[in-house]
């Protein structure tokens, strides 16, 4: 029932000094100095935190629960996701997403796998869409899949500057927009429209356009991937000025087939160079979906699979080159998203009666521990809780 962590150095991700944290159930109940609790009482675990740094649990809004891909055929569909591959790399809360087969894959069971995640131990949330316009949903429509789908918090990943996509014009986006905006409005979640991204040389011009033109705030819009080629990228200045946020994407570096493509640690160092406020920059992982690459004249090349695992590794990277801080890239992954989504500050933040996602990282900054909703998931670095189907 009670965790007690003693004398860990708390990143909130603001830096708070050596503190103790008291969890009850899943819930932190206490975060002071030197908590007095009668440990002799009550079934209590300790924790001896005096080696690690505490950092809220990671924010991954771009998972493929049920697997992407099919770009090559069937047989390049990917699998479920694992209930340890998220939490070996530090994520406690995870948003997942159909992406480009909207075809083979359901909204259904998007929304069966994010309540077995669940049930498995970490939060999960869903959007209500895929690539195309018209979109996929549960009920019939985005705004009410929001205001009837407890986990449904926006809608996408809807493509847009890519080959890929339906093509959306200013219209088609605008209206889905409008539609996720007042669904958000009536069930009280962010309504956010979760964009692909691709290469094409529009980049984000539509979401612009939308801003400038109509009553739509800029917050309800997470174009993602902006780091896949440089162009976007350059203009995710300009829109992150205006007060959007974006998304950058991890496990993108410079290669033969992508010679623009930027990794976290560059992104974020072109946005310091820049004086472009961190803020409303967030990360996440693409993973489990596919990894396709094409060539110029848009047949298949090669494909893969996107991994969790380098979320966590591309920000330390960036902490451990000197391009941000430990707060600033922790908050990349933890209040940033969180407040986007606005599941701020019971998630992305330590706070008393706050949601006990709690990651322990030792002198290295590797993770050690992983606690979600209370339970320890990860201890040394190995998931000592997996999936159902993990344990078999």
């Amino acid at each position: 029932m009670f965790k007690l962590i003693r004398n860990t150095e708390v990143y909130n991700p603001t830096p708070l000094g050596r503190m103790d944290i008291l969890i009850c159930n899943d819930k932190i109940i206490k975060l002071a100095q030197n908590i007095d609790f009668p440990t002799e009482k009550f079934d209590t675990v300790i924790i001896d935190g005096t080696d690690y740094k505490a950092v809220p649990g990671f924010i991954d809004q771009h998972v493929h629960f049920i697997g992407g891909g099919g770009e090559g055929g069937p047989a390049t569909r990917t699998p479920e996701i694992q209930l340890s591959a998220l939490t070996t790399a530090g994520i406690t809360t995870a948003v997942g997403l159909l992406g480009t087969d909207g075809i083979t894959r359901s909204m259904a069971a998007l929304l069966a796998k994010a309540r077995a995640l669940e049930i498995e131990g970490i939060s999960t949330f869903i959007y209500s869409g895929c690539y195309e316009i018209p979109t996929q949903t549960i009920t019939g429509t985005v705004k009410s899949d929001l205001v009837f789908i407890d986990k449904v918090i926006g809608t996408g990943e809807l493509a847009i500057s890519d080959h890929r996509s339906s093509q959306p014009n200013f219209d088609d986006v605008k209206k889905i927009a409008a539609e996720a905006r007042v669904g958000g409005i009536l069930s009280g979640k962010c309504g956010i429209v979760h964009l692909h991204l691709g290469d094409g040389l529009d980049g984000i011009r539509i979401l612009t356009e939308i801003i400038r033109s109509t009553e739509i705030p800029i917050k309800q819009f997470m174009p993602s991937h902006i780091n896949r080629v440089e162009h976007l990228l350059v203009q995710s200045i300009d829109y992150l000025r205006l007060g959007g946020y974006v998304d950058i994407t991890s496990d993108f570096y410079k290669t033969k087939d992508s010679p623009t493509t930027y990794s976290i640690a560059d992104s974020l160092k072109l946005y310091v160079d820049n004086n472009v406020p961190l803020d409303k920059v967030c990360a996440s992982s693409d993973s489990n979906g596919s990894t396709p690459v094409f060539d110029k004249e848009g047949h298949l090349i090669k494909i893969g699979v996107g991994s969790p695992s380098p979320l966590y590794q591309d920000i330390k990277n960036a902490i451990e080159e000197g391009i941000v801080t430990l707060e600033q890239g922790i908050s990349i992954i933890t209040c940033n998203p969180a407040r986007a989504l606005m599941l701020y500050p019971r998630k992305g933040a330590l706070v008393e009666n706050g949601d006990a996602d709690i990651l322990l990282l030792n002198k290295n900054l590797d993770i050690d521990t992983v606690i979600a909703r209370g339970q320890i998931m990860v201890k040394q670095g190995k998931a000592v809780v997996k999936g159902f189907f993990e344990s078999v």
